[in-house]
């Protein structure tokens, strides 16, 4: 008997497990792991992924395999023992876990056909089945004399491809092409018998004649100045001939890159790499944490360490944060690398990314450039993983499969026997600790590589500010500064750690806040469409004119937002131009790219915004970087949150002064004597590190204990009190002596989207089942969570504690 092993698609915990189907005769051959395929589910028909086969089963009357959806596996066999792994660790479905690594189009509905890439002769038997044809629904093979084994080969010749057709329309991009249907000397007798008024017909004759290859439509109208109608006569008379050509979404046009060379190392940069290259020639796996300050040269590292790797015929992933580092990294990984790029972040459309993937999948480059996700690519020969600004909170998954892409890495680092390189210039502590303790090897580069001073910072106390009467959001220093920049031709960034246009809306008379009535939070006040919003469950309302409480008109805006700094920034300097960067002017697609090149192109003075503008950028003629309120992620309630504030300051300090004229920093603080921002002015990341090690040892956070969340949501409140209370009792008892339970207690934001949520935290040294007892606990509310919308969720590394 030939049997599948299937995980289906059905994100259930009840069914997370294989399921056995008999593989039909037709895909005796061709079936192998890391296949989707369409089985029997009950009454219904759902996609599953196989992985692995079997000869025998311990079920009786097995159901067969409707569809092979893939005839190359869409995961390999490292990712199928990667999402097991990657299931048990975060306690998520295997199903998801596997979905996480896939592009999204290979989740959806789909429709397939087969695709001749080749123009010479293929099998008598496939010259039959194509039939003079380059595209083919892939039903047609069910009724045809060939077999799936025959169709297989010829795609791994390369010489037939499969193409997934998604309802969406998204997987495959064609272009018309026009190439000449006659010999020139045939088209040349044409040519002459043309009618005199036939003139643009004869102009694009005469370019064939010259030019007898195939050519993109639109491209040929472009040089030829023609219209489609004028090529339309030309086909209809069979001299011309037009097809459909399948061509890549590349996000990027790879020839716009200038070629660069590797730079001379430091000697910093040299003692860095040494010992990373030795892991690569070694096939070693150690992980290494590059700790070097903004403009030390880390990128210069990682792109000759990946030279060697493509030297070996290996292959390297490089993660750097979401969108904020694209426009400039890609630069130096295409215009170090060229083609052999694939670039993987949230800006492209759902087909680029299809692309990307499937660039990677057919070992078409090797290198791989992206977000998060991009840890999963499916490479199967990897030489090198770099995380770059590993501090990064984005390289945390918030929702299942909960997983941190440099445990990932680590993982198959480990598998592949490569090494995994951290850096940062503001490494996080459990990393730092790691590398202090000699698990991860530390390389330190204190000097930027063009050896100019990192900026020198100054804190103003903006309560000294208050006492003189200035109550706007800028210091007399800060403002002064500007303007001298902007006399002199020179620009700023500005950042604001918040976002909206005011934090709330309240009223004078009575202290109503207006809150959203789904959750349990404040809503923000966004004035180009003078409206409140909630930031978490995106329910809005129109301004109100009158206060709903106490009818009073008495209504005030309170805290301050990027729009509401942009129009005081103009009142107060009124020559200034602003380009302002936050999460409602960047949300199309290209939005991001276009801000940085205005900026890079002086189109303006002050670049104005929020987190997303303290990372990665390098501009020439930035010399001030202003901090507007360097306080206001010291209150939440987040162990975290002075590591955050450090290193958001360091960030943006980082990104004055990085070429040739020399960088100043103004940081505005209510709390100007917190250690985490005064050490940041002098960039004293290891005397941080001491302090901050000192409050967590003392207060038990990590990196000397482990934490893990648990957090009960519904929409009835005693339902979500009474199982956390039961939850947090089952803890206690199966837990080590030493092992703290907190809670349960609600969460900081208690109700969100109609739901109330109440957290348990655990934490611990050393509870090796830890995984096990709480499976077991939670499997005890499957009925609940399944039919009366109750929902857990376990995050065994929280980031998030909000």
């Amino acid at each position: 008997m030939n049997i599948a092993k299937v995980i289906v698609d059905v994100p259930a915990s009840s069914i997370n497990q294989t399921f056995d189907y008999l593989i039909p005769d037709k895909y005796t051959d061709i079936l192998v792991a890391g296949m989707r395929v369409i089985v029997p589910f009950g009454p219904r028909k759902i996609m599953g992924f196989v992985v692995d086969k079997a000869t025998e089963s311990s079920f009786d009357s097995l159901k067969e395999i409707i569809e092979v959806l893939d005839l190359t596996p869409v995961l390999t066999d490292e990712l199928i023992d990667l999402g097991r792994w990657l299931a048990e660790e975060t306690l998520s479905l295997y199903i998801t876990a596997f979905q996480v690594m896939l592009p999204q189009v290979l989740k959806a509905r789909y429709k397939k056909e087969l695709e001749r890439m080749t123009d010479d002769k293929l099998t008598p038997e496939l010259e039959a089945f194509f039939a003079g044809r380059d595209f083919i629904p892939y039903e047609e093979l069910d009724n045809s004399v060939i077999s799936y084994y025959q169709i297989q080969k010829a795609i791994q010749d390369g010489d037939v491809a499969v193409n997934y057709l998604v309802k969406s329309r998204i997987t495959k991009k064609q272009v018309t092409m026009i190439k000449p249907n006659r010999e020139p000397y045939l088209l040349e007798e044409v040519y002459r018998e043309l009618p005199g008024n036939a003139k643009k017909q004869q102009k694009l004759l005469r370019f064939f004649i010259e030019n007898p290859q195939e050519i993109e439509q639109k491209k040929l109208m472009k040089k030829m100045n023609t219209t489609r109608s004028v090529i339309k006569s030309l086909l209809d008379k069979q001299l011309l001939i037009a097809s459909q050509k399948e061509i890549y979404r590349n996000p990027y046009d790879d020839s716009a890159f200038e070629k660069t060379e590797p730079l001379e190392l430091t000697q910093e940069q040299k003692e860095a790499i040494t010992p990373i290259r030795r892991s690569v020639q070694e096939d070693q796996h150690d992980v290494f944490l590059v700790h070097g300050v903004t403009g030390s040269g880390k990128t210069e590292i990682y792109l000759q360490a990946i030279q060697d790797v493509i030297e070996k015929g290996k292959e390297a992933i490089v993660l750097v944060p979401e969108i904020s580092l694209t426009p400039q990294m890609v630069n130096r990984f295409k215009g170090r690398f060229g083609s052999n790029v694939a670039v993987m972040h949230s800006a492209l459309s759902s087909g680029e990314k299809y692309d990307e993937w499937r660039r990677i999948q057919r070992k078409e480059v090797q290198v791989v450039v992206g977000a998060r996700s991009a840890i999963f690519a499916p490479f199967k020969n990897l030489g090198i993983i770099i995380i770059d600004e590993e501090h990064e909170n984005s390289y945390k998954q918030e929702d299942n499969p909960r997983y941190h892409a440099r445990d990932v890495a680590i993982h198959r680092g480990e598998i592949h026997k490569c090494p995994v390189v951290l850096g940062s210039a503001t490494p996080t502590l459990e990393s730092y600790a790691r590398a202090h303790k000699g698990v991860y090897k530390l390389a330190t580069l204190k000097k930027r590589t063009n050896e100019k001073d990192m900026p020198s910072v100054e804190i103003v106390d903006m309560r000294n500010e208050l006492h003189e009467g200035n109550r706007s959001m800028f210091s007399v220093t800060l403002k002064e500064k500007m303007e001298s920049r902007i006399a002199k031709g020179e620009q700023i960034v500005l950042l604001l750690n918040r976002r909206g246009y005011s934090t709330f809306v309240m009223c004078r008379d009575c202290g109503h806040v207006t809150e959203c009535p789904h959750c349990d939070i404040a809503l923000t006040y966004h004035k180009n469409s003078n409206r409140l919003k909630c930031h978490y469950c995106s329910y809005e309302e129109p301004m109100p004119v009158r206060c709903p409480s106490c009818n009073s008109d008495l209504i005030r805006f309170f805290g301050t937002g990027t729009q509401r700094i942009e129009e005081s920034l103009v009142q107060l300097i009124p020559e200034a131009r602003v380009i302002r960067m936050d999460v409602d002017t960047t949300r199309r697609k290209g939005a991001h790219e276009k801000l940085l090149n205005q900026f890079a192109n002086k189109e303006a003075d002050i670049l104005l915004g929020t987190q997303m503008i303290a990372k990665g950028l390098d501009f020439a003629n930035v010399t001030l970087a202003g901090v507007l309120t360097a306080d206001s992620m010291l209150h939440l309630p987040d162990f975290r949150s002075s590591e955050k504030t450090f290193q958001l300051l360091t960030q943006v300090s980082g990104r004055a002064g990085r070429h040739d004229l020399p960088g100043e920093v103004i940081i505005q603080s209510y709390t100007p004597e917190h250690y985490s921002i005064q050490l940041a002015s002098h960039y004293d990341f290891v005397q941080f590190y001491r302090n901050e090690m000192n409050t967590r040892k003392k207060f038990q956070y990590p990196p000397y204990v482990f934490l893990t969340l648990i957090t009960v949501s519904h929409q009835n409140h005693v339902t979500v009190v009474q199982t956390a209370q039961r939850i947090a009792q089952l803890l206690q008892q199966y837990m080590e002596d030493n092992t703290v339970v907190l809670g349960p207690t609600p969460s900081p934001i208690t109700r969100m989207k109609d739901r109330y949520r109440y957290q348990c935290m655990i934490k611990y040294k050393n509870e090796p089942n830890l995984r096990k007892i709480i499976k077991k606990i939670i499997r005890q509310y499957d009925e609940d969570v399944r039919k009366n919308d109750l929902q857990i969720h376990v995050d065994m590394q929280p980031y998030q504690l909000m």
